[in-house]
């Protein structure tokens, strides 16, 4: 301890004396590591924010619909989704009748303007659901309610707005049972939903409605209705599929052998495609910080090289007075490492503070695991051991009388 403590102190007086020098050392190791910290921020805040959209929906809730892109591709049939027919909500209904299904959520959604006294909003995503949508979304409405089964049956004009839109179209105002104009049709407002930090803080003006009266009401692009289907609190995901898969195809009279004109999506098929993404840009962090950490370990080799030069004498009167080369190698190792880890400290820091600015002040999820701190500072200290060795070997090699000698 002795040793590590005196050669932690050699290095730091170093740095002090020759600052210059030290910093151009220590800028390509910070960069290194501020990539590190600021990529894995990044991984780990999208992955985070995967996550917590995944876990609203519920740990066995899958998707079925017209087409899922990447799902069993057939190079003979590169536009499937054009030969498919389209998803209908009488076969959302039957799914529902299965044993093995608690539910099933329809969602189909368009562009509208919406109005209220005279104050018009153009463009503004309006979304058609039944009445089981907000147990699948997460977040909460209040003030008020959603709509009913009943309303939904009855397509009702009635209207739950999320808080953006109601911040835009009412001010300060109390927006429960205020009535807009969505389109060219009446809706009271019933409720206000304030959905959950989403990923990329996706926070754009939204209209929820029956799905009947959206069929009924609005102008939409037909075909691509989604389902979110959810198991029987008893039933695995995989039964589920397995009895929502062969009641498809029986509605739609598949015969044994034909390919499914329908795909249905697990969570973990979701998972796997997020996954393979953020794989490319973890591969780019380690390109990146291997970049910057090779620059720096460059650096470390030349100013060591330089500090072997200028204490030659010492690393002479050090051996005569008994220091072994294991001593002086150990001496020089650990200089090395303070240098880049000096370095990794500072990288550290910054990356840390852009994380937190990415995370604050811009709608990029960002979020420092304690793994990328452990990574970072690690990889600094290996630089300075790995491009260490060889000014420090080098020392250790010095004849003793010739570096007495030297001036």
């Amino acid at each position: 301890m002795t040793a590590l403590f005196e050669g932690v102190g050699i290095a730091l007086a170093s740095l002090r004396a020759h600052k210059m020098r030290a910093a151009l050392t220590i800028l390509g190791v910070a960069i290194g590591v501020t990539v590190v910290m600021v990529i894995g921020a990044l991984i780990s805040g999208f992955n985070k924010g995967i996550s917590d959209m995944l876990a609203s929906l519920g740990p066995k809730t899958f998707w079925v619909g017209r087409y899922w892109g990447g799902q069993d591709e057939d190079p003979e049939d590169p536009d499937p989704w054009r030969r498919r027919p389209q998803m209908k909500i009488e076969e959302a209904r039957r799914l529902e009748q299965l044993p093995s299904v608690a539910f099933v959520v329809v969602d189909e959604n368009t562009l509208a303007d919406i109005e209220f006294e005279g104050h018009r909003l153009s463009a503004i995503n309006v979304r058609g659901r039944d009445a089981n949508w907000p147990m699948i979304e997460g977040g909460q409405i209040h003030p008020g309610r959603s709509f009913s089964h009943l309303e939904d049956a009855a397509n009702g004009h009635v209207a739950v707005v999320n808080t953006k839109l109601a911040e835009n179209l009412f001010g300060e105002r109390d927006p429960i049972a205020r009535r807009i104009k969505i389109g060219e049709v009446r809706y009271d407002v019933i409720g206000v939903y304030d959905p959950p930090p989403r990923l990329f803080g996706d926070d754009r003006p939204e209209a929820m409605i029956p799905h009947g009266t959206f069929v009924k009401d609005l102008p939409y692009f037909h075909g691509w209705m989604d389902m979110f289907v959810v198991p029987q609190d008893s039933v695995s995901t995989e039964r589920a599929i397995d009895d929502v898969t062969i009641a498809l195809r029986t509605m739609r009279g598949l015969r044994p052998g034909q390919r499914n004109n329908f795909d249905a999506v697990t969570q973990q098929v979701y998972t796997r495609a997020i996954n393979s993404f953020t794989l490319v840009a973890r591969v780019l962090m380690i390109v990146l910080s291997l970049v910057g950490l090779l620059v720096g370990g460059i650096g470390v080799i030349a100013i060591m090289m330089i500090s072997v030069t200028e204490r030659t004498r010492e690393i002479g009167v050090r051996k005569a007075l008994g220091a072994t080369r294991r001593e002086i190698l150990w001496q020089f190792l650990v200089e090395a490492a303070t240098l880049t880890l000096v370095g990794g400290i500072i990288g550290m820091a910054v990356g840390w503070l852009v994380s937190f600015v990415l995370a604050n002040a811009t709608p990029v999820p960002s979020y420092v695991p304690i793994g990328s701190v452990i990574l970072a500072l690690a990889l600094a200290a290996v630089t300075g051991l790995l491009f260490g060795i060889y000014p420090a070997s080098k020392a250790a090699r010095l004849d003793p009388v010739e570096a007495l000698r030297y001036e």
